[in-house]
């Protein structure tokens, strides 16, 4: 399938809230995300409207969505910088693709176009880009390494469960 692979507008965010959402209920989505179910279930319109506004290409954070031939909304992708890093640096969180378009490409396009967002950017020029991957979430940790990123040694405690370990991947600029 073909995707097309775009920053959500501004008026997009009923659509933005329904992705995240399908994300949040995700069975993965325990060791994937901060964020619960029930807390973005109650956040107010206001909220999905201010996280959708900050997505701009000339701002610090973007959302790619990978939109199929027919619309449907595939997944998605949130690549922000990173403030006060030792290095100038993005990071990249929110990933997610639909159970339906996993196996498609779909995360590896959207990551592209995640790093060409962070590799053109000319103030600050940023020196590598940077994901926190669960110990529990193997499969992502794959995706990761095969598109180039590798550990780098760092590691924090998951927010939910303090017991478990999150660990830093990162790609440098070439």
């Amino acid at each position: 399938m073909a995707y097309l692979i775009r920053p959500v507008t501004a008026d997009e965010w009923k659509r933005l809230k329904e992705l995240r959402l399908a994300a949040l209920a995700d069975p993965v989505a325990r060791v994937a995300f901060h964020q619960t179910f029930e807390e973005a279930a109650a956040q107010p319109a206001e909220y999905w409207q201010r996280h959708t506004a900050r997505s701009d290409k000339n701002g610090t954070t973007l959302t790619l969505i990978g939109e199929g031939p027919d619309g449907s909304w595939g997944g998605m992708v949130v690549v922000r910088l990173v403030e006060g890093a030792e290095v100038p640096q993005a990071e990249v969180v929110a990933v997610y693709v639909r159970p339906e378009h996993r196996g498609t490409g779909l995360s590896r396009e959207l990551f592209e176009a995640a790093l060409g967002w962070s590799w053109s950017l000319s103030e600050p020029v940023v020196a590598r880009v940077r994901v926190w991957v669960h110990e529990e979430n193997a499969s992502a940790e794959g995706l990761y390494r095969a598109l180039g990123f590798v550990p780098t040694g760092r590691t924090a405690a998951d927010p939910k469960n303090p017991a478990a370990v999150e660990r830093e991947m990162a790609l440098a600029r070439l």
